[in-house]
């Protein structure tokens, strides 16, 4: 056979979906095909509906790549919505409107339930009856649980009438389909993202260099750090925590803390970047969390899409803070409740979520006596970093039980901290993952540089010729190759 004989079967293979090697952007396949799609892209010029149909066309088939036939389903709730919100916009009966938006509520949370909780539910009740427990063979849709949430976002804006539904249905198949944020968010607004199909797409050189800067960093954040500490050190503690002493159990916590963070993030700023390419823009999803001073704020900063949807869909819609203080903390435990139940259909994603809402009750609460302040520059530094410190505490804390297999996993892990910690073995230690301890060091000081040194570096980006930002991403792909494992890693937000 020759070098240039060509395996048409496996070649047609690489095409079609694979439930073994979902699309993700991490994979050389995708960046080979990116940059095919961003030739014709720009090939299109400002033929604005034609390019339109050519990124609707792409993000379907996309999202084939990484669910197979079950896109059918993001095609029947793209035409759901469309129609509903239609409806809705044109009637003048309040009950009429009201009805129309409990169908999309239904819908949209009745596909993500049967998905995602069905197992769930029954499990409950096979345990109650006594019976054993055989989960259904039920598939989980990547991302179902963004574009559902986002579809229901659009529908909820045009009954309150804050915004207009579009007209044409292949601009809110767009909207929902956009494959850069499609299958782990960020969840984009309507009001934020729909204004922009109805002018023709221009890519800044600010726009551009930013994109190259995001996707650089998502690469690396996710390709690099995320993966190689979790595949040389955070599964295996999480796997046998027993195994480990204490002290390996807590780097293990913060491993996983930075390590979700890389992963999660830098998908988000890889799905910004590769919009900014197309001449779209997205608002930050991430806002370097744990410098964060109160879990208050913790939210405010880590995935901000999905915690500000909990805000005006859920825990306003509930009442909010306008009900009283009892109330107050009864709709903030209802909301990361159900935030922590989006997650995931466990019991450990419930308590995760119960204890950030415990936490924001108790900041509330603490905010509300008004104590006295710290004047003096000193003084607000050291509550500044006591308050960093306790906030990435808590979120340490309560990863154990959103990462742990099980309680049983979670209970050991906390068991060997506190009970079986043996601090003589940090040298050991060090010398026995000196890749891993580089790594989240690395990790940790980019997560904590100012804003501003960041800014410095996104315009020194900007700032490069065409050649120099080619090097910098090829120079990217190739550290990604030097230390990528055997097979590609999905993101950790692909389950959710």
């Amino acid at each position: 056979m020759s070098m240039f004989d060509i395996d048409i079967h496996k070649l047609i293979n690489q095409f079609t979906y694979n439930a073994e090697e979902p699309l993700i952007f991490n994979s050389g396949f995708f960046l080979l095909m990116f940059l095919g799609f961003l030739i014709l892209y720009n090939a299109l010029g400002k033929t604005h509906r034609t390019k339109l149909t050519f990124v609707t066309l792409f993000s379907l088939y996309f999202y084939y790549k990484s669910s197979g036939m079950y896109f059918l389903l993001l095609l029947s709730t793209t035409y759901i919505d469309y129609a509903l919100a239609q409806f809705t916009y044109r009637s003048t009966s309040p009950w009429k409107r009201s009805s129309l938006l409990t169908v999309s509520i239904i819908s949209n949370i009745g596909l993500l339930g049967y998905f995602k909780y069905t197992n769930f539910i029954h499990e409950i009740f096979s345990k109650a009856a006594g019976i054993s427990y055989q989960p259904f063979d039920i598939f989980l849709p990547v991302g179902i649980s963004f574009f559902t949430f986002q579809s229901l976002s659009y529908t909820i804006d045009v009954y309150r009438n804050k915004i207009k539904p579009v007209d044409n249905i292949l601009d809110y198949a767009f909207f929902v389909s956009f494959f850069p944020q499609l299958v782990a968010g960020p969840i984009i607004r309507a009001a934020d993202f729909l204004p922009q199909l109805n002018k023709p797409t221009f890519v800044s050189k600010e726009m551009f260099g930013r994109g190259v800067y995001l996707i650089c960093t998502g690469l690396f954040k996710k390709a690099i750090i995320s993966n190689y500490i979790s595949l040389n050190f955070v599964d295996r503690i999480f796997e046998a925590p027993a195994l480990y002493s204490g002290l390996e159990n807590l780097i293990g916590v913060y491993g996983y803390a930075l390590q979700i963070y890389c992963d999660f993030s830098g998908y988000s700023d890889m799905a910004i970047g590769i919009a900014l390419l197309l001449g779209f823009k997205f608002t930050i999803n991430f806002d370097s969390p744990y410098q964060s001073k109160n879990i208050t704020e913790f939210w405010r900063r880590w995935h901000i899409s999905l915690s500000t949807w909990l805000k005006d869909y859920l825990y306003i819609s509930l009442g909010g803070n306008r009900k009283g203080k009892i109330r107050t903390y009864i709709n903030l435990f209802i909301t990361m409740l159900l935030g922590g139940l989006w997650h995931g259909a466990s019991f450990r994603y419930i308590l995760w979520g119960l204890l950030h809402g415990f936490g924001l009750a108790i900041h509330k609460y603490y905010s509300a006596l008004n104590l006295p302040k710290a004047t003096s520059t000193f003084g607000k530094s050291l509550t500044s970093i006591g308050g960093i410190l306790l906030t990435f505490h808590f979120v340490c804390f309560s990863w154990i039980f959103f990462r742990a297999a099980n309680m049983e996993i979670a209970g050991q892990m906390i068991n060997q901290i506190t009970a079986h910690f043996n601090g003589l073995l940090f040298f050991d230690f060090i010398s026995g993952y000196k890749g891993v301890i580089f790594l989240m060091t690395v990790g940790y000081i980019l997560h904590f540089i100012p804003a501003s040194t960041e800014k410095r570096a996104e315009t020194w980006v900007t700032q490069l010729p065409l050649a120099g930002k080619a090097v910098l991403v090829a120079s990217i792909i190739i550290l990604v190759i030097q230390t990528k494992s055997a097979e590609i890693q999905p993101f950790i937000y692909f389950q959710f």
